[in-house]
C-alpha cells in the first residue's frame, strides 16, 4: 500500500486526468442503460403468472393490455376513435362493440353480463392489447400516443399506463434528487468540518465515483427505476464517511509537521486500511439484498455493492490528487467547527449508564412488535405511490366510480378442453365472491349470438390451437386480502378444469409478490446478521462485539421502523426490507468507528471508564458529520419527491441515520461499561486489559 500512495500522489495530476476521462464513456453508459418501470417484472420465472405471460406473448402474439374508458361519445363517435387507437404502432388489437357486431346490430343484443361489464348510461370501455410486453418501451410509447389521440375524451388504464406514469414522474424528478441530495450534504458539511471548501472537494469527488458507478451499470443492461433513483444519493449518503476519514487523518498529519506529499502518503495508508474494513460492512448490507427471491433487490444490491466498491477506490485516488491540486485554497478556507468539545457530553453518558442501559432493555419488547408490525403493514399496489393528479390514477378512479371495476385477470385454458366442461369452469368463477364478469368465447355465445355471427377478429383474440383466453374482472383492489382470496379461488377452480391452465395479470402476480417478498424480508434480514456478525468478529477479533455492535442498530431499526407503525404510516413493500440491510450495513461503521478507538485505549492501558469516554469524545464528530450527511441528503429527497416508493425509503433512510447516531452515542457506552469484563476475555489482545 505504501508504494500505491506514492504513486497516487506522486502522479496526483494524472489520476484526475483519467478521472475526468472516464467521465465521458460512463455518461454514454448512462444514457444506454435502461430503466425498467415495471415492479411485476422482478417476480421469479417459474410462477404461473410469469409463464402466463410469455405464453400469451408467444401463443397470441400479444404482450400488454390496457383499457380506454370513453365519457359522453355517440356510438359512432367511440367506433372513430377506435378506429383511430388501432392505427398506432404496436396496437395490435382494440376491442369494442364493433369487434363483435356491426353498428347496425343494436348493442342490446350482447349477453347482458357482457353489456353491463362495458358499458353504462353515459360511458363505455374498450380494451386495447399491445403486441409488445406490459413495461417494454415500444409499449409505453403507445400508450403515450393513444393518450394524445384520446386527449379529454377517454382514460388509459392498465398496468402499463401505471408505468408509464411512474417513468415520467420518475424521470422528470431524477435530476432533483441529486441536486437535492448534493446541496444538503455540502451544507451539512460546511457546518460540521473545519474548512468551507472541503465539502466541494469531497462531492467532486464523490460525484466522479457516482458516474463512474452509474454509467457501468451497462453491463447489466437495464436497471430498476428504484435503483435509477436511490443509487446517486445513497452512494453519496454511504460513501461521505470515507472522504472524511482522509481529510481529518491528512489534517493530523500536516499538524504532526509532515509536508503536504507526506502526509497524503500516510493519509492514503492509514484510510484504505480503515475504509476498507468499515466498508465490506457496507457492502455485506447491499449483498444481502442479493438473496432476494424478488429480483430487484439482486439489481438494487448489486449497483450498491459496486458503487461502495468504486467510492472506497475513489476516496484514496481521486480525491487525495483533488485535496492536493487545491492545496492552497484549501488551507486559506479554514473556519471554526460548529460542534463544541463533547467531554462534558460523554462525561454525562458515562453517569447515566445504568438508566440508559434500563431504558434501553425496557424499550426492546415495544419497539420489536412495532417493527413487526410495520413490517406487515405495508401497500403492494405501485398505484398508491403516484399522486392523485396523474393520469393512470384518474383512469382508476373512473373504472371504479363508473363499472365498479379494479382489477382484470386473465385466464389460459388448453383449446382442447370440452366446451361443456369451458362453460361450467366460467360459470363457478363468475360465482366467486367479486367477480364482475368473465368474458370468453362461450360468454358470446348465447341465444342472441351464434357462434357463425362472431367475426375472425374476436376469435382470433380469444382462441387459437393452444390456448383459449379468457378475462375475469374483479370488483375487488389490486393487492387486498380479498383478491387474494378471490384468486387462490379462481386458481382452484382452473386447476380443475385443465391441471395446466395459468392464471395471470396484475391481482395474481401482486400475490405472486406478496408472497415472495414476505419469504425474502426473512431471509435477507438471516443474512445480512449473520454476514456482518462475521464481518465485525474478523475485524474486532472478538466474540462479544459483534453482539453487542449488531444489537445497538438493530434496536435502531425496531425503533426506526416502529415509528412508521406509531404514525399509522403505510410503507411500500420494498422499504422494510432495504432499510433493514441498508441501515445496518451503512451505519454499523458508527459503532465500529467507536468501538475500535475504545479498545486501543484499553489496550493501552486506560481503564474502561476513561477508555470509553476517549473513544466517545473522539469519535462523535465523525459521527456526526456523517450521520447528519445522510439525514440530510435523504430528508431532502424524501420532502420533494411525489413518487411514494423513493419518499418513504429516503425518509427512513433520514430517521434511522438519526436514530442510530443517537443510540450509538447514548447505549453503545452503556453497553460496553457493563460488558467490558466479558468483551476483554473474549477479545484477542485484550485479556491483559482485565486488569485495569
Amino acid at each position: 500500500m505504501k508504494s500505491f500512495a506514492k504513486f497516487v500522489v506522486k502522479h496526483r495530476l494524472a489520476v484526475l486526468v483519467v478521472a475526468l476521462l472516464l467521465v465521458v464513456p460512463s455518461v454514454l453508459g448512462m444514457a444506454s442503460t435502461r430503466v425498467n418501470y415495471d415492479m411485476l417484472d422482478y417476480l421469479p420465472g417459474s410462477m404461473d403468472t410469469v409463464k402466463g405471460q410469455a405464453e400469451l406473448k408467444e401463443s397470441f402474439g400479444k404482450g400488454a393490455f390496457s383499457f380506454l374508458v370513453v365519457e359522453g361519445m355517440s356510438s359512432d363517435a367511440v367506433a372513430e376513435l377506435r378506429e383511430e387507437i388501432a392505427q398506432v404502432e404496436h396496437v395490435d388489437t382494440v376491442l369494442w362493440y364493433t369487434s363483435v357486431a356491426d353498428l347496425s346490430l343494436p348493442m342490446e343484443m350482447l349477453p347482458g353480463d357482457i353489456y353491463d361489464a362495458f358499458n353504462t348510461d353515459h360511458s363505455t370501455m374498450m380494451v386495447v392489447l399491445f403486441d409488445t410486453g406490459t413495461s417494454e418501451d415500444a409499449t409505453l410509447d403507445s400508450v403515450v400516443e393513444i393518450r394524445k389521440i384520446a386527449g379529454e375524451r377517454a382514460l388509459v388504464a392498465g398496468m402499463s399506463a401505471l408505468v408509464e406514469d411512474l417513468r415520467e414522474l420518475s424521470q422528470s424528478e431524477q435530476i432533483s434528487y441529486i441536486v437535492i441530495a448534493t446541496v444538503l450534504a455540502i451544507v451539512a458539511m460546511m457546518l460540521f468540518l473545519d474548512n468551507w471548501l472541503t465539502p466541494l472537494i469531497f462531492i467532486a469527488s464523490i460525484g466522479i465515483a457516482i458516474l463512474l458507478n452509474m454509467g457501468s451499470n451497462i453491463i447489466f443492461g437495464e436497471i430498476s427505476f428504484v435503483t435509477k433513483a436511490l443509487s446517486a444519493v445513497l452512494q453519496l449518503a454511504v460513501t461521505m464517511d470515507y472522504s472524511i476519514f482522509l481529510w481529518h487523518s491528512y489534517e493530523e498529519q500536516r499538524r504532526a509537521g509532515k509536508t503536504a506529499e507526506s502526509a497524503m502518503e500516510r493519509a492514503i495508508r492509514y484510510t484504505f486500511a480503515s475504509v476498507a474494513g468499515s466498508s465490506i460492512t457496507t457492502i455485506a448490507g447491499f449483498v444481502a439484498l442479493c438473496f432476494m427471491t424478488f429480483t430487484m433487490g439482486l439489481d438494487l444490491g448489486l449497483v450498491m455493492a459496486k458503487g461502495v466498491v468504486i467510492g472506497v477506490i475513489g476516496c484514496v485516488t481521486i480525491l487525495p490528487a483533488m485535496v492536493l491540486f487545491f492545496r492552497k485554497p484549501l488551507e486559506k478556507a479554514k473556519h471554526k467547527a460548529l460542534l463544541p468539545n463533547m467531554t462534558k457530553f460523554a462525561e454525562i453518558v458515562l453517569r447515566c449508564s445504568p438508566v440508559l442501559l434500563v431504558l434501553f432493555v425496557l424499550a426492546v419488547p415495544p419497539a420489536f412488535i412495532s417493527y413487526r408490525q410495520a413490517s406487515n403493514e405495508v401497500y403492494y399496489d405501485m398505484a398508491d405511490s403516484l399522486p392523485e393528479h396523474m393520469p393512470y390514477a384518474q383512469a382508476t378512479r373512473k373504472m371504479r366510480e363508473d363499472f365498479n371495476m379494479l382489477a382484470t385477470h386473465m385466464v389460459l385454458v388448453s383449446a382442447d378442453t370440452d366446451e361443456g366442461e369451458v362453460r361450467k369452469m366460467a360459470s363457478e368463477m363468475r360465482a366467486v365472491d367479486g367477480v364482475k364478469y368473465v368474458l370468453g368465447l362461450e360468454s358470446l355465445v348465447g341465444e342472441r349470438v351464434p357462434m357463425e355471427m362472431l367475426p375472425g377478429e374476436i376469435t382470433g383474440v380469444l382462441k387459437n390451437d393452444k390456448w383459449q383466453l379468457m378475462l375475469v374482472g374483479s370488483n375487488y383492489t389490486l393487492a387486498s386480502d380479498e383478491t387474494g382470496a378471490q384468486v387462490s379461488e379462481l386458481n382452484s377452480i382452473l386447476k380443475r378444469y385443465d391441471e395446466n391452465g395459468l392464471l395471470m395479470g396484475e391481482a395474481p402476480a401482486m400475490q405472486d409478490m406478496i408472497k415472495t417478498t414476505k419469504r425474502d424480508f426473512q431471509v435477507v434480514n438471516v443474512i445480512s446478521v449473520v454476514a456482518i456478525f462475521v464481518i465485525i468478529a474478523i475485524a474486532e477479533r472478538s466474540l462479544t462485539l459483534p453482539f453487542i455492535l449488531i444489537a445497538v442498530i438493530e434496536m435502531a431499526i425496531f425503533v426506526n421502523l416502529g415509528i412508521a407503525h406509531w404514525t399509522g404510516t403505510k410503507l411500500p413493500f420494498i422499504a422494510p426490507i432495504c432499510i433493514s440491510t441498508i441501515q445496518l450495513g451503512a451505519t454499523v461503521d458508527y459503532a465500529i468507528l467507536m468501538t475500535t478507538r475504545y479498545k486501543t485505549e484499553r489496550i493501552s492501558g486506560k481503564d474502561k471508564r476513561k477508555a470509553i469516554q476517549v473513544a466517545l469524545v473522539s469519535a462523535i464528530p465523525s459521527i456526526v458529520v456523517s450521520g447528519m450527511g445522510l439525514f440530510v441528503a435523504t430528508l431532502g429527497v424524501a420532502i420533494y419527491s411525489d413518487l411514494d416508493m423513493i419518499s418513504a425509503i429516503c425518509m427512513l433512510l433520514a430517521r434511522g441515520a438519526l436514530i442510530s447516531m443517537g443510540l450509538v452515542m447514548t447505549a453503545l457506552p452503556a453497553m460496553l461499561m457493563l460488558c467490558d469484563k466479558i468483551i476483554c476475555k473474549t477479545t484477542k489482545e485484550m485479556k491483559q486489559c482485565l486488569e485495569k
